[in-house]
């Protein structure tokens, strides 16, 4: 079987809903950060054979062809071929597994996968009105709400942790408790150099004709306090425990990875940092889709003979605060050995490039640490969790990033 290596990858820094980021294409972040990672590790783009882009909401003209859009304005050749992928709030990581599925069985050697979201640049729709609205009001759909809503009994995706919550009995004061770590750890990982090593600078519009230069995730809040989160009302329910602070920020970004071949990388002069050892997915309770990770990586560890403590280090999509309490209860997951550079709560969650940053985050952590396996997980809109398994290969000079545990 070929070895299936990651060569490292760039992305964009994330922008809050309705800011930086708001008026740049979808497609256009998706090319800025695949340009990044091809110049970031010295690859010609008419060596990559295979390009897969992970989105949920397609937005602006290209945005259904993402992936072919961002491969030619990448400078791949017009024969090279690409690939969209969808899943749910795991795009961005099933974009890594479908590329590794692609080299696995010999139809490529060098990929790039990735994936954006730009949920600022979301639609409104008017559905009734391409056949004629005949009289009276019509309703104007907000696309986001397609995104974010259960498909099942359209309830928000907030709603379903709430339901993890009851179902579980977890508690306000511990969620908050944990919205705060996140933040504090998002804070230090920045101020140390860890995440802005991973952020490819973009240019953005300033008004009037100018641009500036934006280079900092834009969600974090590391000065929050638990008072400022303990004062923040419950979003989906007058009596419920989730709110702004303990849910994933929505924010705009793109994020990609080389994922190859290993003869082929090295042939090329890259350096394999890390491989690609296993994935698994799992279908859950949509009602209560949040729980996904638990199943997920229980199943990946049971595939490869391995505990829980066998793994390294985590990175569990903070979709919600309570589904991280609910990995660290139902498994045993220590916060030590988990999210120990912020997450969706503090550095927001694009669908289709969290995937991409939690694994770059991931291999960047075991090459500073010099620890050997990492896993990185998440919750899926509908009922799903995914897991995917990496182990280091090199490690880099970068002790100055060593977490504080």
């Amino acid at each position: 079987m070929p070895e299936v290596v990651l060569c490292g990858g760039k992305r964009t820094p994330f922008g809050d809903f309705g800011k930086s980021l708001k008026d740049v294409p979808g497609p256009d972040l998706g090319v800025h950060a695949a340009t990044a990672t091809l110049d970031a590790i010295g690859l010609d783009p008419a060596d990559v054979d295979h390009l897969v882009c992970g989105n949920v909401m397609p937005v602006d003209q290209g945005g259904y062809f993402s992936a072919r859009v961002i491969a030619l304005n990448a400078g791949m050749p017009e024969d090279s071929r690409a690939l969209n992928v969808s899943r749910a709030c795991g795009s961005g990581t099933q974009a890594i597994v479908s590329a590794a599925e692609q080299i696995l069985t010999g139809h490529s050697a060098v990929a790039l996968a990735g994936g954006y979201e730009n949920a600022s640049r979301a639609p409104y729709a008017l559905t009734e009105a391409r056949w004629g609205m005949r009289r009276g009001e019509g309703q104007i759909v907000d696309t986001i709400d397609y995104a974010y809503r259960d498909p099942f009994d359209l309830s928000l995706m907030g709603e379903t942790a709430e339901n993890l919550s009851d179902e579980f009995t977890y508690e306000r004061a511990d969620m908050d408790r944990y919205a705060l770590e996140s933040q504090q750890r998002a804070g230090k990982a920045i101020e140390s150099g860890f995440l802005t090593e991973q952020i490819a600078p973009i240019p953005v519009p300033a008004g009037r004709g100018e641009t500036r230069r934006f280079e900092v995730d834009e969600f974090p809040r590391p000065d929050t306090t638990l008072d400022r989160l303990g004062s923040l009302r419950p979003v989906f329910r007058p009596d419920g425990r989730i709110t702004a602070g303990n849910s994933s920020g929505m924010t705009d970004g793109a994020a990609f990875v080389v994922v190859a071949e290993r003869g082929r990388a090295e042939a090329l002069g890259l350096r394999p940092r890390a491989r690609i050892v296993d994935w698994e997915v799992v279908g859950v309770p949509p009602r209560i889709m949040g729980c996904g990770p638990v199943p997920a990586i229980r199943r990946l560890l049971d595939r490869r003979g391995l505990g829980v403590g066998d793994v390294d280090y985590y990175e569990v999509n903070e979709a919600f605060a309570v589904v991280n309490l609910h990995v660290e209860r139902e498994l045993g997951l220590s916060r030590e050995a988990c999210n120990l550079y912020g997450g969706g709560i503090s550095i927001g969650h694009p669908p289709g490039a969290t995937g991409v940053r939690m694994t770059l985050t991931a291999m960047r952590h075991l090459e500073t640490t010099g620890e050997r396996t990492s896993i990185v997980s998440m919750c899926l809109g509908a009922g799903q969790g995914m897991a995917l398994l990496i182990e280091r290969l090199d490690r880099a000079p970068a002790d100055r990033f060593r977490p504080s545990r």
